[in-house]
């Protein structure tokens, strides 16, 4: 998640035009979007920023809020928070009640917060937003609605969708005859053979214990493996269909198709990978592709980006959602309300998408400038904004799946049969023991 270069944004989108918008355009735009007299002398907004790795899009959120702010009277102060630290940190907030006004989040923090009643109720606000822009797609929608956690529909405005696309060396593939993406796990499998020779390994996907290696929950859903039943109670991952999982995770293993050290990555062992030149396939949010548009151009004219594979019984691609959300205790109610308004305008979020990592949320944002197929980056993301999966589908997403995931017991299921040499039945019992001890605590 680095600067974008000029080269590879949309004409009429340059650098230096993103970053001059924030500072002078923007504040225009506030201006006549939001009129205000000055609030009482000491009374400001404090928002609190998701810093992703793109300074630039870091920067133009700061300088258009405080542009905001300054055109409509309202004190800003804008802090950046490393989305790795977001939990933490507003955990502390919340115990020592210094929660900003407003802030960014992603949906499980949100989900976290609503049950403790933290938030504003926004319901009003999201229908004006998407009323006003096409309407927002469906998997955002879908995945936003907090009632069931909070009581409130809508404690966030959805801004941006990431999650995993598939990366790929289209340098390599093609001369071997592979022009498109694979669209099955098999396809996958079959491409990456066809390329791994050292120094490059064909799949650069983690099976350590690290987020990047819950993917392979994703592919054994694509399986027809459950996590749980549909209550969201009884664990269900000793299924037939969990051995055919398996048994396609061991052939690709056997045939030497993974990268060295895949079981024991930490979350930046893939990017790595892939970077340095060895790895053909990886599953990524987008962050490696954007850092070698910064620092390998070349590397980066020979990637493709394109949804993740499917299996037997569909693809399963979930989606994260980045969230803007109110605190219920800030006096500054009416004024995060036109922020977030604010951030949601066209002529903001075109720029915001050229120099982040988000697809879009909104169906009017599919026709922005920033996804008319020059930054191939931004394409995979809106395939993937329009086609992607709510977090944990089919399964239930509850506190206990995430609680699973949070234990990584897929990949560990995985390691248990390539590393430790157990049999299917072994380690699923094993896994399926483990996974049921998780859920009966819920």
């Amino acid at each position: 998640m680095t600067k974008s270069s000029d080269t590879q944004k949309p004409t009429g989108w340059s650098r230096r035009r993103v970053l001059k918008t924030a500072a002078s355009g923007l504040a225009l735009a506030a201006a006549s979007s939001f009129p205000m007299p000055a609030i009482a002398q000491g009374k400001k907004l404090t928002y609190w920023g998701g810093l992703i790795f793109s300074d630039d899009a870091n920067k133009l959120l700061t300088d258009t809020i405080n542009a905001w702010g300054a055109a409509n009277g309202v004190a800003t102060e804008v802090v950046m928070i490393n989305q790795n630290e977001t939990t933490q940190k507003v955990s502390a907030a919340v115990s020592s009640n210094t929660m900003p006004d407003a802030l960014d989040m992603g949906l499980g923090l949100a989900r976290l917060l609503a049950r403790q009643s933290q938030f504003s109720d926004v319901g009003d606000l999201y229908k004006k937003i998407g009323d006003a822009q096409g309407g927002w797609f469906s998997g955002p929608d879908t995945a936003t609605d907090l009632t069931a956690d909070g009581g409130i529909a809508r404690v966030g405005i959805p801004f941006g969708v990431n999650g995993n696309l598939l990366l790929r060396r289209k340098d390599l593939l093609e001369p071997a005859g592979f022009t498109e993406a694979p669209k099955t796990w098999d396809e996958l499998v079959t491409q990456a053979e066809a390329i791994n020779k050292a120094p490059v390994s064909g799949l650069g996907l983690a099976l350590s214990n690290v987020g990047d290696a819950n993917l392979q929950v994703a592919v054994l859903q694509s399986f027809g493996g459950r996590i749980a039943d549909d209550a969201g109670k009884k664990v269900t991952i000793d299924s037939p269909e969990t051995r055919l999982w398996l048994t396609w995770l061991k052939n690709a293993w056997d045939k030497g198709l993974f990268s060295p050290g895949n079981t024991t990555w930490d979350g930046a062992g893939d990017n790595q990978a892939y970077l340095s030149g060895q790895a053909g396939f990886i599953a990524n949010t987008g962050s490696v592709g954007i850092a070698a548009r910064k620092d390998d151009p070349e590397l980066f004219e020979a990637s493709a980006f394109s949804p993740l594979p499917g299996g037997p019984k569909g693809i399963i691609s979930p989606i994260d959602v980045q969230v803007r959300a109110i605190t219920k205790a800030s006096p500054v109610q009416d004024e995060a309300k036109a922020l977030l308004e604010h951030l949601s305008s066209p002529e903001y979020m075109n720029a915001y998408f050229n120099v982040a990592i988000y697809g879009p949320v909104l169906a009017n944002q599919e026709k922005l400038q920033a996804f008319d197929g020059t930054n191939t980056i931004l394409v995979g993301l809106l395939g993937l904004a329009k086609n992607g999966t709510a977090p944990a589908y089919p399964d239930v997403n509850n506190a206990a799946f995430a609680d699973l995931g949070s234990n990584f017991l897929i990949p560990k299921l995985a390691q248990r049969v390539v590393v430790d040499g157990w049999d299917f039945d072994k380690a699923i019992a094993e896994a399926q023991t483990q996974g049921q001890a998780i859920y009966d605590k819920y």
